[in-house]
């Protein structure tokens, strides 16, 4: 008897353990709008971002010296960032917008993104010298520069999957010839 009522409550616990996994959540409002931060909230962010790299690296009164042309570099970046966010929001945009008209603005902010990145690299040149290795190490991890602050996830994957640009230091080995 004991073992029927232990099987039965068994059986139980795992139905109804699979009925509350298996509900769904509820969806989330199609219709509420999502959070955009402000140009003030972009600005507090990137103070953050500076704040974070000059602190994880804890600079040397020497390598201190290397550090106002990097900040003044960032912050130049962060206010041409801001100001385009500023304008794409208030701007009305043409629902079909010419892909020639589309083209060259894209190419404008590439440009105006590249002078800005070599004004970086240039302003954190001398510093990066200067580092130890593992303040090199932490710029690298709080810096993410040249990736759009995106981190490398999208090239972890691909390597992680695809394995390296020869193909050869795959985590399944090499390929067959």
């Amino acid at each position: 008897m004991l073992k029927a009522v232990l099987a039965g409550t068994t059986a139980l616990v795992i139905a109804g353990g699979s009925l509350l996994y298996a509900q769904q959540q509820p969806a989330a409002d199609a219709g509420a709008p999502r959070w955009r931060p402000s140009a003030e909230d972009m600005a507090a962010f990137g103070d953050a971002r500076i704040a974070g790299l000059k602190a994880g690296l804890k600079l040397t009164a020497e390598q201190e010296k290397h550090w106002p042309a990097l900040e003044k570099a960032l912050r130049d970046r962060a206010k041409v960032r801001a100001d385009r966010f500023a304008a794409r929001a208030s701007a009305d945009r043409p629902q079909q917008q010419d892909p020639i008209e589309r083209l060259k603005l894209r190419a404008e902010r590439l440009t105006q993104a590249g002078a800005s990145a070599k004004a970086i690299a240039d302003a954190a040149g001398p510093l990066y010298a200067s580092l130890d290795e593992n303040q090199k190490k932490r710029f690298a991890m709080l810096a993410r520069l040249g990736d759009g602050g995106r981190g490398q996830g999208m090239r972890h994957r691909f390597h992680h999957r695809f394995g390296g640009r020869d193909g050869n230091d795959s985590p399944r080995g090499p390929r067959p010839q």
